[in-house]
């Protein structure tokens, strides 16, 4: 009663913009902040973010840093336990189908983040633009963590995000690792893949790949994307498509 108090009497001195972002926590995660600096800062994207005399910039990247780490952890353990006879590949391939850029974008885009994070449109390269939102839900579960704790934290995860935005079975049953598809297809033809990043263009925030897979040296295909093995995940899809691997 004493803390429910305590939150009511900070909330009388809320702008009318903490006021809105209260409400949107609270009904993202789940429950009222207790803090609400934290969820400020992870909605404080680079682009706007204030610069020190030193050059650190108060953004949300450490958030979204610690974030990252408190989601691997808890979908690790998730999975760990819902499937206790597969063995490390399939939990690590699962894992990483649900923690990837474009899956926690969605999911963040979803949840309405899009309403209160805070960024410049004009500042970043397209690659950039397309993984805020799930850099910014990653930076959420970093503020989460750190006002109410890791159980709350677990539990907005679980019942919030996992449970909603995620079908395991169709995550399960479905492959998209198609750098994977290309090796071994290339394997069985005995032929050789060979991925090749061959340029990296640097915007101001962020920089976009471009990778090249090559079949015993012949060029196949070529893939753009913010980070290398994006950028190999798309040569391969487009290969798989040019070469009708399904």
């Amino acid at each position: 009663m004493r803390l429910l108090r305590s939150i009511r009497f900070q909330s009388l001195f809320y702008s009318k913009e903490d006021r809105r972002l209260a409400t949107s926590i609270k009904r993202i995660v789940g429950g009222r902040p207790f803090n609400l600096a934290p969820y400020r800062l992870a909605m404080q994207h680079a682009s706007v973010a204030k610069e020190f005399s030193n050059g650190v910039k108060d953004s949300n990247e450490r958030l979204e840093y610690l974030g990252d780490a408190v989601l691997g952890a808890v979908v690790a353990e998730y999975l760990f336990k819902k499937y206790p006879f597969k063995d490390e590949g399939f939990l690590t391939e699962t894992r990483s189908r649900i923690v990837n850029r474009e899956s926690l974008n969605q999911v963040g885009i979803k949840i309405g983040l899009s309403k209160i994070l805070s960024y410049d449109s004009n500042s970043r390269g397209n690659y950039g633009h397309k993984s805020i939102h799930g850099d910014t839900l990653e930076a959420l579960i970093g503020a989460v963590y750190i006002d109410r704790g890791f159980s709350f934290c677990k539990k907005f995860i679980i019942n919030r995000l996992l449970s909603n935005h995620f079908d395991l079975h169709e995550i399960v049953n479905t492959t998209v690792n198609y750098k994977s598809k290309i090796i071994e297809w290339a394997q069985k033809e005995n032929q050789r893949a060979n991925f090749e990043i061959v340029d990296v263009v640097y915007f101001k925030h962020t920089k976009e790949f471009k990778a090249q897979l090559l079949l015993d040296d012949v060029f196949i295909s070529e893939g753009k994307g913010p980070n290398k093995k994006k950028a190999e995940q798309e040569a391969a899809k487009i290969a798989c498509e040019k070469l009708n691997i399904v």
